[in-house]
């Protein structure tokens, strides 16, 4: 039975993350390299919160005793207490690879280790840990308190007892799951990504200026916002990482990154979080 989560990356999966489990009455360790990071996390948990309380969400009194289940963690080996880690560090294979192994090595032997990749192989993930029974995909959605799903991913070792137990867990934090099998970017980004990514070949031949491509999208497929404008909340960065792992992993021209999206990100424009992307902030 999970009891205790740790949650490796404060980024903004990772503090949603944090958020939605002690939410629903877990004991979380969140654990950054970062201590700015960590402090960032808390301040927008604590905000988030109080967003829900104003919302009718939750009641304003639950505030602080779901920010006291969140303890914050100074290493890796603090992981050691608990059933779950989920990593939620950026889209970067051989960092993730490294993680893996230290969590291995860290976390109890009969510990769950999830990843909350959004694209990269859980079986190649797994395959660099000894336990590669206990290691699995969830994939949640940004911004993880609100979203409803958790697309949960299977590597080719995951065993039934780990996945029936994560289903289990989803069912718990009153969220619906999706299953999908270990191929390049399971089902939203094997979707979505193609989507984002012909939208900014759009933009790049000129067909149309990036506010009637998303107002195209959003008037006239009901989409809650345009491709663009959801590239710029994802990160340009994340977008392209996600978009080269769908090319190299099918080898298919189809996926090719955007030579706009990719002079982009080498520029620094990244899209909401630096002030730069297909728009300004």
């Amino acid at each position: 039975m999970v009891k205790i989560v740790g949650v490796l990356g404060a980024g903004q999966m990772g503090n949603g993350i944090a958020h939605a489990f002690a939410q629903y009455g877990y004991q979380v360790l969140l654990y950054d390299i970062s201590a700015v990071q960590l402090e960032k996390a808390l301040k927008t948990i604590q905000q988030n919160l109080e967003r829900q309380a104003k919302k009718g969400v939750i009641d304003p009194g639950s505030i602080q005793p779901i920010m006291d289940r969140i303890a914050l963690a100074k290493a890796i080996g603090d992981f050691s207490a608990c059933d779950l880690v989920i990593e939620a560090v950026n889209e970067n294979e051989t960092l993730k690879f490294d993680l893996f192994r230290q969590l291995d090595e860290t976390a109890n032997k009969d510990a769950i280790l999830a990843s909350n990749t959004s694209s990269i192989s859980i079986t190649k993930i797994a395959a660099v840990t000894k336990r590669p029974d206990k290691v699995i995909g969830m994939h949640f959605m940004n911004p993880v308190p609100i979203m409803q799903l958790v697309e949960v991913i299977r590597g080719l070792a995951t065993s039934d007892e780990t996945f029936q137990a994560i289903a289990s867990l989803v069912e718990k934090l009153g969220k619906v799951m999706a299953v999908s099998q270990d191929y390049p970017g399971f089902i939203v980004n094997r979707i979505l990504m193609p989507m984002i990514n012909e939208a900014i070949f759009a933009l790049y031949e000129g067909i149309a200026t990036a506010e009637d491509i998303d107002k195209g999208m959003k008037l006239g497929t009901n989409h809650p916002m345009g491709p663009l404008a959801l590239a710029d909340l994802i990160g340009l960065d994340t977008v392209l990482a996600i978009i080269t792992v769908l090319y190299e992993g099918f080898k298919d021209p189809k996926f090719r990154p955007c030579p706009l999206l990719v002079k982009m990100v080498n520029a620094g424009y990244l899209g909401k979080k630096s002030g730069r992307g297909f728009y300004t902030y």
